[in-house]
């Protein structure tokens, strides 16, 4: 199980807001019931890799779709192999240290 973070850029829009973009992705995710977590800075889902990525090109492709002419996608992917991983694991790791 791996976890990515994903963050899909139109540019050259007739605004600077992307929360018609972001709106979008979120849709595309709770259709196709994947695992995800949308926070401020991006959207963080959980998969296997070669679903994920398959997936993120696929979202990549979503402004496109709508006539945006230019679009940059950052992603970050976590694997980890020596144990599972799921949403929220790493920040309760972190929050257990704190209490």
């Amino acid at each position: 199980m791996a976890i990515m973070q994903l963050n899909i850029i139109p540019l050259g829009t007739q605004t600077p807001s992307v929360g018609q973009y972001v709106a979008e992705v979120q849709e595309v995710l709770r259709r196709e019931g994947v695992p995800h977590e949308l926070t401020d800075m991006g959207t963080i889902i959980e998969g296997e890799p070669q679903a994920l990525f398959a997936l993120a090109a696929r979202l990549h492709g979503l402004p496109f779709s709508g006539g945006v002419q230019r679009v940059v996608t950052q992603l970050v992917l976590d694997e980890r192999r020596d144990k599972d991983v799921t949403l929220g694991d790493k920040t309760a790791a972190v929050q257990a240290r704190l209490a």
